[in-house]
């Protein structure tokens, strides 16, 4: 019996080793790392990971609601430069900046403010001449080239782990990139991208204003606004979204730099396509900040309804 009692506690410690040393990964790393879990088997790293308010997803505009609360988003201390350096680090997954401040949100339908903590990216690959669209969320199917993500957490909270105990505790601001004209604004953060090369390199690096590497701030009136959660393990669902409409633009060159990192070591794979796929909507709502572009100008409208009544006059 005290036999049989060892052989089953050794199976349950090496079932718990088991688990717990799951690496999750991107499908991208799966012919290097066959034995990764890949997103689809992300539930099995952590079970948060199959729940029914997961991220990223598919915004289908025809279906979104109109909400008057989402008005501008303020945003505080974005425009200021801190006078203490920003730690920019390859995590074997992306390319993550760690705030050495905490520039604000609130309005915009937010009960509360929030700071902002890290910022990290998304994106596809280059294959040739095609760059392959890499960003988390769509809007109707369509994809950009990349995603970047601004992390908040509530005010009160210590950390990112100590937001994850309040149903929204944290605020991820989404805004897409696409592929365009050279932005100046992002040269200090990609010519430090040669020094982080490696998984678990990092380094600190002169700060910018926030907003800098955003849209102008009057150009950020329209938004998608839903409940979601982290895209990468755990999946914590306690993420208020907002994904932004206009996108930023970098040239094909800019965005090609981010595929020159690696996933592990050097000579390993290319850190490309570290997104994670649209997931189910489910049950929830999409809230849209703006009616104008989804509902016909009211001089339109009348002139649809006033139409008919002029041609039935001419022809009676």
């Amino acid at each position: 019996m005290e036999l049989l009692f060892l052989v089953l506690f050794s199976l349950h410690i090496l079932k718990i080793e088991t688990v717990a040393g799951q690496h999750w990964c991107y499908l991208s790393q799966k012919k290097e790392q066959p034995n990764c879990e890949d997103p689809r088997l992300w539930h099995t790293v952590n079970s948060n990971c199959k729940g029914i308010k997961q991220s990223p997803i598919n915004i289908v505009t025809k279906n979104v609601i109109y909400d008057e609360s989402l008005t501008p988003l303020h945003f505080v201390d974005y425009d200021v430069k801190g006078s203490s350096q920003w730690k920019i680090a390859n995590n074997g997954h992306t390319v993550k900046v760690t705030l050495s401040t905490n520039p604000k949100i609130g309005g915009g339908g937010l009960i509360r403010k929030y700071k902002a903590v890290e910022f990290h990216l998304h994106w596809g690959v280059q294959d040739a001449q095609l760059y392959f669209p890499g960003s988390e969320h769509s809007i109707d199917g369509e994809k950009q080239a990349m995603e970047l993500h601004i992390v908040h957490i509530r005010e009160d909270a210590l950390d990112l782990a100590d937001a994850k105990n309040f149903a929204d505790g944290i605020a991820v601001l989404a805004f897409f990139i696409q592929i365009g004209e050279e932005n100046q604004n992002y040269a200090t953060l990609i010519s430090e991208l040669d020094n982080i090369a490696v998984k678990g390199s990092s380094l600190q690096m002169e700060p910018l204003p926030l907003n800098s590497l955003l849209p102008p701030e009057y150009e950020l009136e329209k938004y998608y606004r839903y409940e979601g959660s982290l895209t990468t393990p755990d999946c914590h669902e306690t993420v208020i979204w907002t994904v932004f409409e206009k996108p930023i633009q970098l040239s094909l060159s800019q965005v090609s730099q981010f595929s020159t990192v690696h996933f592990g070591a050097n000579n390993s794979t290319f850190m490309s396509e570290n997104f994670r796929p649209a997931q189910f909507l489910n049950d929830r709502s999409v809230y849209w900040s703006s009616a104008s572009s989804l509902l016909p100008p009211v001089k339109g409208l009348m002139s649809v309804l006033i139409l008919p009544y002029i041609l039935n006059s001419l022809f009676q």
